[in-house]
């Protein structure tokens, strides 16, 4: 008779098995049981105005660290990019340096909301080189004629013997529209005096301050550094001219959105509107609303 012998396997190796199964299984559960209540938070886009741009970011910084239902991202393109951005459902707001024109409207539909956030003046600036040799202020006249081409030389202001370098702002740019309904008079006018187009307000800040003989157009918050801001028909880009309305090329910043906010970008309107969003304008060189 041939007796059959089955061997089992070490105890000791079963009850180890059994026991990687059972945490693999409960690894496997806890992850299924906690993601609910670990959810990611709700994104919300902006993109727009490059003038804006360091307002929005500096709130989105706060607002990100204080809560956890959102995360706010902003992204600089001009304020004719944001606006489409919204129309194409793209972001959900836009940031934007002059208001809705009619034309969007006609084109787009009236469904925009609208929420100003603070003000801004838009400086005439030059280099400080020039700044120190003598021009601390031009009329408008006198800047429509260099953005035009007819002044090409300092001195014809007042300055030094030293050709003008003209900058200028690209097309979609709201501060470019402001400049020219301004100061030229019409918002789609070219300027053929223009020697080179920046895309934000650091660029044209950037090109001022790198050039002897520069003149360019930016918002009141950029200022400083080797970028001087001069006087506008006889009055200076200050905080307290633009709040008390003595300077013209005073202007209003917006967020807008395309129909009803969603409930993130909402929260984070109600937080740039609030006190605390107030005052990061204010640290940000904007004049609160």
């Amino acid at each position: 008779m041939t007796i059959g012998l089955h061997i089992w396997p070490d105890n000791s190796r079963v009850v180890g098995l059994i026991t990687k199964i059972i945490i693999i299984l409960l690894v496997c559960l806890s992850f299924v049981s906690l993601s609910p209540c670990e959810a990611l938070p709700e994104d919300v886009t902006i993109m727009g105005s490059s003038t804006v741009m360091p307002l929005a970011e500096a709130a989105a910084e706060v607002f990100n660290l204080e809560q956890n239902d959102y995360l706010v991202s902003v992204t600089a393109g001009g304020t004719g990019a944001g606006i489409l951005g919204i129309v194409e459902r793209k972001y959900d707001i836009a940031m934007a340096s002059r208001a809705i024109t009619e034309e969007e409207k006609q084109m787009f539909g009236d469904s925009f909301q609208e929420f100003k956030i603070g003000m801004d003046g838009i400086s005439i600036a030059v280099s400080d080189e020039i700044y120190q040799e003598g021009v601390r202020d031009l009329s408008r006249d006198q800047v429509m004629r260099i953005y035009s081409g007819e002044i090409t030389n300092w001195n014809e202001v007042g300055g030094p013997d030293k050709d003008i370098y003209v900058i200028s702002r690209e097309y979609g740019s709201g501060t470019r529209d402001d400049f020219n309904e301004a100061v030229i008079g019409d918002i789609g006018t070219e300027s053929p005096g223009v020697d080179t187009v920046a895309y934000s307000g650091a660029e044209v800040k950037t090109a001022i301050s790198g050039s002897d003989r520069a003149i360019g157009y930016l918002g009141f918050n950029y200022l400083g550094g080797g970028v001087q801001g001069i006087a506008f028909n006889g009055i200076v880009p200050s905080y307290e001219n633009i709040k008390l309305d003595f300077y013209e090329l005073k202007r209003n910043l917006y967020f807008y959105t395309f129909g009803d906010p969603t409930p993130g970008a909402r929260a984070f309107i109600d937080f740039i509107l609030g006190p605390e969003g107030q005052k990061i304008a204010a640290e940000e060189g904007f004049i609160p609303d």
